[in-house]
């Protein structure tokens, strides 16, 4: 879903928009806040329903990475570390620690890229459509939040919440392997 198609929900659903298909409004109001208001929503999101990613990096024996490194490597802004494989490591908060030479296999989560007043319509959301159908509830709820004449921010919040409680944050099945093998 792009940034324009999310606009069109979200102006649509608070009855808002004066031209849907540029998704405008005449509130300036809305207009100024329409940006950070669906930022701090998709962050949110992104922290329950993470965005995956893997990065294989060539180590060698007792060299340290820390998040910010892996950043500069891949341009992306690490939430949490998954699993690391490949090599022996320790990771400790955001520093780690390789422990042998090799090809460090990382399986990370990443913050999406922000939305500003400047994130064109084209921008491409990152987040699963199961959240995506989510994000204009609560995008809504904090946009009418102060409106006190109506109570439709209310209605959109106490919607959102409800819907969050049904994301599935699972991303996959993992397997426990015993390195050595086991007694029994």
């Amino acid at each position: 879903m792009t940034y324009l198609e999310m606009k069109k929900k979200v102006l649509s659903l608070i009855e808002e928009v004066t031209d849907i298909a540029k998704a405008t409004t005449g509130d300036n109001d809305i207009k100024i806040k329409l940006p950070y208001v669906t930022n701090q929503i998709m962050y949110e999101l992104s922290r329950i329903k993470k965005i995956p990613k893997y990065y294989a990096k060539q180590v060698e024996a007792n060299s340290v990475a820390t998040f910010g490194d892996l950043e500069d490597e891949t341009s992306d802004k690490i939430y949490q570390i998954d699993i690391i494989s490949g090599v022996d490591n320790e990771l400790r908060g955001k520093r780690i620690t390789f422990l042998e030479d090799g090809q460090a296999d990382i399986y990370y989560f990443k913050y999406p890229e922000r939305i500003n007043e400047k994130t064109i319509d084209t921008y491409e959301f990152e987040l699963d459509d199961d959240v995506l159908e989510i994000m204009p509830y609560g995008i809504a709820a904090d946009l009418l939040k102060s409106d006190v004449s109506s109570n439709y921010g209310q209605v959109y919040a106490d919607r959102y919440e409800a819907l969050k409680q049904g994301l599935d944050p699972r991303d996959t099945v993992h397997n426990a392997i015993v390195v050595g093998g086991y007694d029994v």
